[in-house]
């Protein structure tokens, strides 16, 4: 069985839950952190697929290591190999395959409501989703679907939340982040956070009944990515 190769930018936001899922499920996979002057692949066939992670940075004034993913990406997309972006990894993802990505009015920051597109709830890879849940968020850039892919999520602060491409999915909200990962996030970015809005909730609203949902949030990444990696070992 081929592993999964996930790729990380930044210690704050490693694998999370998909570390505890891809264990459940039995899919064997490996971890990068292309950041820390680490090389690419060069070649991508030993691999099932690949999970590109959120992180810092704005993908319109790319660092050395954002280039070497968006070839990296271009590259598993000629070769027909499965992807998942998440945040940063979705427009990283939506760039590299002719998206753009800009930065939004206002951040979003906090837990916010998804609502899955009508359309979306159809697709093989996510038709089990619920219509509508609650997810972490903390973006200040946002994409469009690159040409040929399906939209399928908004929110009310974003209106791309995620696409899907031939066998690719981008989801721009955080299913994955642990009560860890968060309150990490809380106290390194705590600028972020200084002038609350109805896209950008307060820390103590942000902690508030967190362990509970983070518990939810899992049971929605179990429902919309379980169906992406059992795709990739059929």
């Amino acid at each position: 069985m081929k592993p999964i190769l996930i790729l990380s930018h930044i210690e704050c936001e490693p694998p999370g839950y998909f570390s505890l899922l891809l264990n459940r499920l039995g899919y064997p996979y490996q971890q990068l952190c292309l950041s820390q002057d680490v090389e690419a692949p060069q070649t991508l066939e030993q691999y099932a697929g690949l999970i590109f992670m959120g992180g810092p940075g704005n993908v319109e004034q790319p660092t050395d290591w954002m280039l070497k993913e968006m070839s990296l990406i271009q590259l598993a997309h000629q070769q027909e190999i499965p992807m998942l972006g998440v945040c940063l990894g979705a427009q990283l993802m939506s760039k590299a395959l002719g998206g753009e990505v800009w930065q939004a009015e206002e951040m979003e920051v906090g837990w916010h409501p998804v609502k899955m597109l009508p359309s979306a709830l159809t697709h093989p890879l996510i038709e089990k989703t619920d219509p509508v849940f609650t997810a972490f968020h903390w973006h200040a850039h946002t994409c469009s679907p690159p040409p040929g892919a399906e939209p399928i999520a908004t929110s009310d602060c974003t209106d791309c939340q995620g696409f899907i491409f031939d066998s690719h999915l981008a989801v721009q909200f955080h299913l994955e982040m642990t009560e860890e990962i968060i309150c990490e996030l809380l106290e390194k970015y705590a600028g972020d956070i200084e002038n609350p809005s109805c896209c950008v909730q307060h820390a103590d609203a942000i902690r508030k009944d967190i362990a509970v949902r983070c518990q939810q949030s899992f049971a929605v990444a179990d429902q919309l990515f379980t169906p992406w990696l059992n795709s990739l070992h059929q």
